[in-house]
């Protein structure tokens, strides 16, 4: 199993740390990993994107130029993206910040409304964590379990207390992601 993802939006909408905590779920399960982050100047409001493989064998590079998945959270990361997905892959996308849907054939599509969720569960935070519920259960590549490991060792020890709450949102994402 190798499974090579893009994840890309705008700064603050939680792109790293998703990124970051399936790297930390994949070595829980000893898989090899990489998580490769890009943003630009402003962290906040300027876009942003990683790059994270996961595999049963060693990786040879970590820089790609196409994706078995990509999960989009605005217009331009759909825009730069989409054609880069292999032919039977997978998009993931937020509802929210799309204003032309994605248009290819050849690939699963997926549509989350998890922005609104985060609205509904009155914690804005809970963002990304929704949508990593949605990927999981669309390419459960690694167990919740392992998720909820790499979410411990991702959040300062001051945050622990919003574990629950983090584990909550990831099986909401896994409830509302819909194949369109």
């Amino acid at each position: 199993m190798k499974e090579e993802i893009i994840i890309s939006g705008f700064g603050g909408q939680g792109v790293l740390s998703m990124g970051k905590i399936l790297a930390y779920s994949g070595l829980m399960e000893g898989k090899e990993v990489t998580w490769m982050p890009a943003y630009g100047p402003e962290q906040r409001g300027g876009t942003a994107n990683v790059t994270v493989i996961v595999s049963d064998e060693r990786i040879s590079s970590p820089i790609l130029s196409s994706y078995d998945t990509a999960i989009v959270l605005n217009q331009p990361s759909l825009e730069k993206f989409e054609s880069r997905i292999k032919p039977g892959g997978v998009l993931i996308y937020d509802s929210y910040g799309i204003l032309q849907p994605p248009t290819r054939t050849d690939i699963d599509i997926y549509r989350i409304d998890a922005m609104e969720a985060a609205g509904e569960m009155n914690n804005a935070k809970a963002f990304n964590m929704i949508v990593l519920g949605g990927f999981l259960k669309v390419r459960p590549i690694v167990t919740l379990e392992n998720v909820l490991k790499g979410l411990k060792k991702t959040l300062p020890e001051r945050h622990h207390d919003l574990i629950p709450m983090n584990e909550e949102a990831i099986r909401n994402g896994m409830k509302l992601i819909r194949k369109v």
